[in-house]
């Protein structure tokens, strides 16, 4: 576990929160996303990911720590295997949580400033995009046109998940619970 020294309490205590709060999300968005993608034949993420995804996202500008949003994501994974939830992912859940905040990890590399909208929605948008990709070909194996409109959907979702998370980022920094 030499890999989480690098990380401080605080820090593993808001991945903790932050990714029990993208657990949460879930059942409450998922019905309805069921019910609004299966007759579109596209992925219920695709539409509602970018509100999983900014979770992620938060974690992210809060920790800014390298391999946070993989954690988060690792650690999501875990947890719904752990507790059963899988449903059509099943062992996959591991990748399908773990790779979305891997990527945004890569984004967030680059993107070094919180203060703006712009740097959360397009992690938010890297981060619903890779999982759109990864539930609809590994799972779903969506056709072509299907798979466009369910990219184009995740990126449209990502953006008020993206700009969620810069809200309550701005609102958690005012507060002084997380650097600016």
């Amino acid at each position: 576990m030499k890999f989480l020294r690098k990380f401080s309490t605080q820090d593993l205590l808001y991945i903790a929160i932050f990714s029990a709060l993208g657990l949460a999300i879930k059942p409450l968005i998922t019905p309805i996303a069921i019910m609004l993608t299966r007759m579109l034949m596209i992925t219920g993420g695709s539409l509602f990911g970018g509100l999983y995804m900014m979770w992620i996202v938060l974690a992210i500008a809060s920790v800014r720590k390298p391999w946070t949003g993989t954690l988060v994501g690792l650690i999501q994974g875990f947890v719904m295997l752990a507790l059963g939830n899988a449903g059509p992912h099943g062992a996959l859940s591991l990748i399908t949580f773990t790779l979305p905040g891997f990527a945004a990890d890569m984004t967030a590399f680059f993107m070094k400033n919180y203060s703006k909208a712009i740097s959360h929605i397009l992690v938010c948008i890297i981060a619903n995009i890779t999982g759109t990709i990864i539930v609809s070909l590994l799972i779903w194996q969506l056709p072509f046109i299907p798979l466009l409109i369910s990219l184009g959907l995740s990126v449209l979702s990502a953006v008020p998940g993206g700009f969620l998370s810069f809200v309550i980022y701005r609102r958690l920094a005012q507060f002084g619970l997380v650097y600016e």
